[in-house]
């Protein structure tokens, strides 16, 4: 079976290239423009090798690393990187990465340090074959971040023990902004990812959702998930 690589390139001629060279090479791609993105495909469908771009909008390579091993996610991830200095290597190696690669690349040292990740990571048996891969465990049915639970499949999602009724709009809003606690999501990002394209700084089209998600999560006496960050966007943690 070929190796499954994630590709997170926000400029789209790197990422074209390096999609159709990684195809030539042998490798699945799964090719994606943005961290937000990267996070939901890696979730979904796991991947054997992650290839991610550190400067990134919205959530950049760095923090996508940094959500996937805080949820104790071990793929390797090989960093594509135009920052030289060695605090920015230090940054990328201290986030979680295995490996970087600086731009501008020749396409077959990234070659190289994908099969270096994956030989580390592959079992070998006694004799020094690699050993037959284990079936790979399926996606955790739930996604739970402050005191929310939701479940995709089902479209059920709960604060505590209360379930929300929540519009097919609010908990695509919803699971996005758990998938991505923590992280401040700006408005553009958003708005790609729920409504596919960007309604314009004068909009009030996501404050209304947030406000609708606002009133079904919030409860008398318990901290408030959804906060704004102003001129920004939003992010969902427990103060």
């Amino acid at each position: 079976m070929p190796h499954t690589v994630l590709l997170a390139e926000d400029d789209r001629a790197i990422r074209n290239a390096l999609e159709r060279a990684l195809t030539l090479e042998g490798y699945q791609v799964m090719a994606v423009a943005d961290g937000v993105e990267a996070l939901a495909q890696a979730h979904r469908n796991r991947p054997d090798v992650l290839l991610l771009d550190v400067m990134m909008p919205g959530i950049d390579g760095l923090q996508v690393c940094r959500v996937l091993r805080a949820e104790g996610d071990r793929t390797p991830v090989l960093m594509l990187t135009a920052l030289v200095e060695t605090a920015d290597r230090i940054a990328g190696l201290d986030a979680g990465a295995d490996d970087y690669v600086v731009k501008p690349f020749d396409v077959e040292e990234v070659f190289a340090r994908l099969r270096a990740l994956l030989r580390r990571t592959s079992p070998v048996g006694a004799a020094g074959a690699p050993a037959a891969e284990a079936p790979r465990p399926l996606p955790e049915r739930f996604v739970e971040a402050a005191g929310v639970r939701m479940d995709p499949q089902a479209r059920r999602a709960w604060r505590g023990a209360r379930e929300l009724e929540l519009t097919r709009t609010e908990f695509e809003l919803l699971e996005l902004l758990v998938r991505n606690a923590g992280i401040v999501l700006d408005h553009s990002t958003i708005y790609d990812r729920i409504w596919g394209y960007d309604f314009g700084p004068g909009s009030k089209n996501l404050a209304v959702y947030v406000g609708y998600l606002r009133r079904k999560l919030d409860e008398p006496d318990a901290p408030q998930l959804i906060h704004t960050v102003r001129g920004v966007g939003y992010v969902l943690r427990e103060d």
